[in-house]
């Protein structure tokens, strides 16, 4: 089946290409896995040098690669080439701080001299999603490539153009050919390549099912794995909240990138005390979105990346309706080419209703009013999901004692939840296990030796 690059905003395709046979697939494995042998024994500094590169060539081709996001996946230009920035962030930081973060680390014991060593493991490969095309692969291949491994990636099939250019920026930087490779093959392959002998660990950020999958696929053979799957985050608003604060974050967390983000504020769960105003000022602020052509400097929301998925959004959304919920704001598909979903909310959420329970993976908001502080936190809790959330509050000691009661991987107090690469960032529960980012994210694909010395 060849890979197919369309136009969200237009559905014309734009350029096609050919998925690799298994010989392909071999060759590239047994390249990649060749070149980290070597690689592993650079320094620090040399892999720096590089990685930097990577950092200035983003920087300097952000535009260039946000016009390419746009086009392929939809996202409004503006985030596109912000996104490539703070890719270029990532990788300056795993430059600056990846040696400190892997340096042997003295432990005094019996022995006249222990230490921990922080070795490479080998060959990782991310199976990658199309929601932030580049962002997600940098999380995992920057710090990976600092601490000396290999990176092979499984792309989402609708991006890849974004998957070769980011082939290409690693070449362009100084990395040696093979050592970053994007594997051109279908979803059904992916067992094959956790299962090859040239191939140590792999980390994929997807959906709950492909999670289960890959999680299977990675015990079966003995391969560590991180995952990062879906979210429905709680955005609590207390009653004593600066209302117009948390009303302009609500927003912007729930529509960001279309609301393609699995740390999206998807639960609004305001207290009965202030839930009226709350919800003027969140409506007021959502109509003002502007919703185009992605590749207009003004758009604030594009399309969603693919048809079946506001198919998918849109049955979650009528169903919500049939069980309860009620309609505030758009919640039904914009006529004419491309796959536009407007900006939309949905009232009176409950447990009744699919939005209550379900990840909706775009511009839909779920309210659900709680009684009180008690009966919020519930909520909040009422999940299979465990990824971010975050609370808004004047006393912010209070909210932090809330937070702490939050049962996810983060939980941001006056501020939507964001990853940054100084902070670990993952989810529990159906979230997923294992971290990316931080001292936490370069230190999951690496061997943590003991060496005792008499």
């Amino acid at each position: 089946m060849p890979y197919i690059s369309l136009n969200p905003a237009t559905n014309k395709i734009i350029k096609t290409y050919t998925s690799w046979d298994s010989s392909h697939l071999a060759t590239a494995l047994e390249q990649a896995y060749s070149t980290q042998q070597i690689w592993r024994q650079t320094t620090f500094a040399e892999r720096a040098t590089h990685m930097h590169r990577v950092a200035t060539l983003l920087h300097e081709r952000a535009a260039e690669y946000g016009k390419l996001m746009a086009i392929e996946m939809g996202k409004p230009l503006r985030e596109a080439c912000a996104e490539a920035e703070k890719c270029a962030l990532i990788c300056d930081y795993y430059a600056v701080h990846a040696q400190h973060f892997l340096q042997d680390e003295a432990i005094q014991s019996d022995a006249g001299k222990s230490y921990v060593s922080y070795d490479p493991l080998g060959v990782v490969l991310g199976v990658m999603p199309w929601n932030f095309p580049f962002l997600q692969v940098i999380r995992f291949s920057a710090p990976a490539l600092m601490a000396g491994n290999g990176c092979v990636l499984k792309h989402a099939s609708n991006v890849p153009q974004c998957a070769l250019a980011l082939e290409q920026l690693f070449r362009d930087a100084g990395f040696p050919p093979q050592l970053f490779t994007t594997l051109m093959i279908e979803a059904a392959d992916v067992a094959e390549v956790i299962a090859s002998h040239h191939v140590h660990a792999v980390t994929l950020t997807g959906s709950e099912a492909a999670g289960r999958e890959v999680a299977a696929h990675a015990g079966q053979h003995l391969k560590k794995c991180v995952l990062e799957l879906g979210g429905s985050d709680a955005f609590v608003v207390l009653k004593d909240a600066d209302l117009e604060l948390a009303a302009t974050h609500a927003v912007k967390s729930r529509f960001l990138n279309c609301g393609q983000s699995c740390i999206a504020a998807k639960r609004i769960i305001p207290v009965a005390e202030i839930a009226d105003e709350f919800m003027f000022l969140f409506v007021k602020k959502t109509t003002e979105l502007k919703m185009g052509d992605p590749l207009s400097e003004f758009t604030q929301l594009g399309p969603l990346a693919r048809l079946d998925l506001r198919e998918g959004l849109h049955q979650q959304v009528t169903d919500s309706i049939a069980q309860g919920a009620q309609a505030i704001l758009g919640c039904k598909p914009i006529a004419g080419e491309g796959t536009f979903y407007p900006p939309s909310i949905l009232d009176q959420v409950t447990a009744k209703t699919r939005a209550y329970h379900e990840e909706l993976f775009g511009p839909v908001a779920a309210v659900i009013r709680a009684a009180n502080e008690e009966e919020a936190i519930h909520i909040a809790n009422d999940t299979r999901f465990g990824l971010g959330s975050s609370i808004w509050s004047r006393d912010s000691e209070r909210a932090e004692k809330i937070a702490r009661q939050i049962r996810a991987g983060s939980s941001f107090i006056n501020g939507m939840v964001k990853s940054d690469p100084r902070l670990p960032f993952g989810g529990i529960k159906s979230s997923g296990f294992g971290r990316e980012l931080s001292y936490h994210g370069i230190r999951e694909f690496i061997n943590v030796k003991t060496v005792w010395i008499r």
